[in-house]
């Protein structure tokens, strides 16, 4: 599905990202860890093309990214912080979403019946408790059926049942085919929903494949400690 090779990004002296290459399989759930200023949210733009690397290239099925933007709507991106109109309410805004995106298929909305708004959806999103605001933004990472979704921290703040919605959803949607790439500082999410795992360290990739290979070559029962073990290797080496 995606296919980086020798991708490197800096920021005037700080470089971000050093020549990371990496695979993220198709119709998988690949969970994207590593200590803060790693490089995860840069490779996640770059992604996106909300920035271009300084030089490598990144593949969606193929296809070049910087040649075609046409491959963006087929992306769905829940970023971790959310910026939206502060006057819409959040009905108003999926309605101009859809408008502006002119969807050639059914909108998805099973988020928008599964989670509780009450009557937050029709209060402008200024009013809105940061947990509604971060609903808003799941529901419209899957509202046009994206073939791959980028979720950056999904469950931060929100309560245990809007959680369990939404992790269930990644599952069902999963399960479908759809292709995920999942960031979260909580490893027993990432433990729970991920089929594999790209830890990225220092803007390299220091180790990506399936999760229960990580356990089985570091010896550890989860992935917290998986990637502590990671961690303590790196700084011995």
């Amino acid at each position: 599905m995606i296919e980086a090779r020798r991708v490197t990004k800096s920021f005037g002296k700080l470089r971000v990202l050093d020549e990371l290459s990496l695979t993220i399989r198709p119709g998988r759930i690949t969970g994207l860890v590593g200590p803060n200023a790693a490089g995860k949210t840069t490779l996640a733009k770059i992604i996106l093309g909300l920035i271009k690397p300084d030089s490598g290239t990144v593949e969606i099925d193929g296809n070049l990214i910087g040649a075609d933007d046409s491959y963006r709507s087929r992306i769905g991106y829940m970023p971790q912080l959310a910026r939206f109109p502060e006057n819409l309410s959040a009905r108003e805004l999926f309605a101009m979403l859809a408008d502006l995106r002119s969807p050639s298929r059914l909108l998805d909305d099973d988020l928008l019946q599964a989670f509780n708004f009450g009557g937050a959806l029709d209060k402008p999103i200024r009013a809105l408790s940061g947990g509604t605001r971060q609903k808003v933004n799941a529901v419209i990472a899957f509202m046009f059926q994206p073939d791959l979704l980028i979720l950056d921290e999904p469950t931060a703040g929100l309560d245990p049942v809007s959680s369990g919605v939404l992790k269930a959803k990644v599952l069902r949607e999963k399960a479908a085919g759809k292709t995920f790439l999942l960031t979260s500082h909580i490893m027993s999410e990432l433990d729970e929903l991920a089929d594999d795992v790209a830890f990225i360290n220092d803007g390299r990739v220091a180790f990506v494949g399936a999760l229960t290979e990580l356990k089985r070559i570091t010896r550890q029962s989860n992935l917290e400690r998986a990637i502590a073990e990671m961690m303590k290797r790196g700084a011995a080496a």
